[in-house]
């Protein structure tokens, strides 16, 4: 190479050495691209099916709830939350229930043993999702007082009314019931519940005056009279 390229021992060396480099750097990517093994992905098994709440599966004796509505039982809340309901009337076991969180109030029903024969459960939702701290009366017919005259119409069986005296439960009333409030008419009862609906009920009688067409005076009128 020197003899027929004139080449000096100085400019064949570093051609060498430009040479060798070359065929280092095109060896090394060949090799990077070379083909890899490459392990098939394991196989992610579904998690097993949430157990069903106990309330869902209590013994009901005959003339008990039949059972939830679709899609009834609510799947327990993260951490296993429970919920605390005290449910009375007309059941075959009242007293204070402790039921997974997002239950129903058919869970709590057939919780405690379903309902008598000849209980009337027009003014209850059974699909209602329940909170805790509620009561759920079946079949017991309440008069509200000091709401004025004809404050017991409308407030028959059902879980909003319980009593004499007893405050009127916003996460349970009907629409009848709630017109029978003083200073609440059809319009602005059928406005609690849709708010109810859309928030997933009241946490506290303060929640009440978010409800369009609730200012402080009428707030100040209905406190006493109402619960969560």
């Amino acid at each position: 190479m020197q003899t027929r390229c004139g080449l000096e021992p100085r400019a064949l060396a570093a051609l060498t050495v430009i040479l060798l480099v070359a065929a280092g750097l095109a060896g090394g990517y060949f090799w990077a691209g070379r083909p890899e093994p490459v392990r098939a992905p394991e196989i992610v098994r579904a998690a097993p099916a949430a157990a069903t709440p106990a309330a869902s599966v209590a013994g009901a004796g005959p003339g008990s709830e039949s059972g939830p509505a679709p899609g009834g039982s609510g799947t327990p809340g993260a951490g296993g939350a429970k919920v605390v309901v005290d449910v009375g009337g007309k059941v075959r076991r009242p007293g204070v229930l402790t039921l997974p969180a997002g239950s129903r109030v058919a869970d709590a029903l057939q919780a405690a043993g379903g309902v008598k024969p000849g209980a009337d459960l027009t003014g209850i939702n059974r699909a209602r999702v329940l909170m805790d701290g509620e009561q759920v009366l079946v079949g017991l017919p309440g008069v509200l007082v000091g709401v004025g005259p004809g404050a017991g119409a409308g407030a028959g069986a059902g879980a909003g009314a319980g009593g004499v005296g007893t405050p009127l439960s916003l996460n349970a009333a009907t629409v009848e019931q709630l017109d029978t409030l003083p200073g609440v008419g059809p319009v602005l009862a059928r406005h609690i519940v849709d708010h109810r609906t859309e928030h997933g009920g009241f946490r506290s009688v303060a929640e009440l005056r978010e409800v369009n067409g609730i200012g402080e005076r009428r707030f100040a009128d209905l406190e006493t009279l109402v619960r969560p």
